[in-house]
C-alpha cells in the first residue's frame, strides 16, 4: 500500500463506516481512509473482524479509530485500559495507523494518556481525533499533543465546519510547522474544499462522503425499533458514496 506523493496535495483521508465503506472510498480515490463503525455517534471502534476483512481488501493505508463509545472524551479507567487493549491488538493485527483522543475534565489533553498509548502504538501512525475540538486552548492543546509525540490532529478549528474554522485551522497549521500534521475537517464537500486548502494551507483533508440508501428488506416490522425513535432507521442504511468522493477529491486538487 502506498501513499500518493506531493504532486497530488492535499493528501485526501476519507472516513468511512466498515468495508463496504473503505472499499468504496479506495475505489474513488482516496489516499487514505479512517475505518470507524457508528459514524451517527461521530465513530467508534469497529469490531477486529472488521479490521481484518479490511486488512484483507485495502489497496491503501487505514487508520482505525480507538474509541470505546460516544459521548465526552474523559473517559474512566476500565474504558481506558480497553484502549490500551485496542491499540496493542490493533498493532498486532499490522494496520497503518490508530485514532485516540483522551481530555482531562478541565478540557486539556490528557497527556499521561495519551502519551501511553502512542508508546503503544510504537510503529502505527497516530491521530489525535476531534476530541481537540472540544479542547479549552487549542494552541496549548496542541503543544501538548507534540509533547506526546501525536503524528496528526485531526481539526474542523473547533468549530462545526471548517468553513466556521479556517481562520483557527490556518493558524494551526502555522503553529504546527513540520512538527505535527494538522488534518483539517468540517462539511468538506466539491463546493468549498478548494477555498478551505486555500485559506488555511492544509496539506492533508478528512470528509466524510455519506448517503442514505434503502434498506433491501422486503418485509418490515413497523412496529419496533432498534434504538430510539426514528422507527424507519432498521430499513435506512448510511453509505459511503463513491461518486461523492471523486468529485470532492477532484475539487480539491483542480
Amino acid at each position: 500500500m502506498t501513499v500518493k506523493g506531493s504532486e497530488s496535495l492535499p493528501l485526501i483521508e476519507v472516513c468511512v463506516e466498515g468495508v463496504d465503506g473503505l472499499v468504496a472510498a479506495q475505489t474513488a480515490g482516496a489516499d487514505r481512509v479512517e475505518l470507524c463503525a457508528s459514524l451517527l455517534e461521530g465513530g467508534i471502534t469497529p469490531s477486529f473482524g472488521t479490521v481484518r476483512t479490511a486488512l484483507a481488501l485495502a489497496t491503501v493505508p487505514f487508520h482505525v479509530i480507538v474509541r470505546p463509545r460516544g459521548g465526552d472524551f474523559l473517559y474512566s479507567e476500565a474504558e481506558y485500559r480497553s484502549m490500551l487493549e485496542d491499540v496493542a491488538q490493533l498493532r498486532a493485527m499490522g494496520v497503518a495507523g490508530v485514532v485516540v483522543g483522551c481530555l482531562t475534565a478541565e478540557g486539556n489533553i490528557d497527556e499521561e494518556r495519551m502519551s501511553a498509548l502512542v508508546e503503544l502504538a510504537g510503529p502505527l501512525a497516530v491521530t489525535c481525533h476531534r476530541a481537540f475540538d472540544m479542547t479549552r486552548d487549542p494552541s496549548e492543546a496542541l503543544e501538548a499533543l507534540i509533547r506526546c509525540r501525536v503524528g496528526r490532529v485531526l481539526t474542523s478549528g473547533q468549530r462545526d465546519t471548517a468553513m466556521e474554522g479556517a481562520e483557527l485551522l490556518a493558524s494551526l497549521v502555522r503553529q504546527a510547522a513540520d512538527r505535527i500534521v494538522i488534518l483539517g475537517c468540517g462539511g468538506l464537500d466539491p463546493t468549498n474544499i478548494a477555498e478551505i486548502r486555500n485559506r488555511t494551507g492544509l496539506k492533508e483533508m478528512h470528509f466524510a462522503a455519506l448517503k442514505d440508501m434503502p434498506s433491501s428488506m422486503r418485509h418490515r416490522n413497523r412496529h419496533v425499533g432498534m434504538g430510539g425513535t426514528d422507527l424507519d432507521r432498521e430499513y435506512r442504511n448510511t453509505v459511503t458514496d463513491a461518486a461523492l468522493v471523486a468529485e470532492t477529491i477532484a475539487a480539491a486538487r483542480a
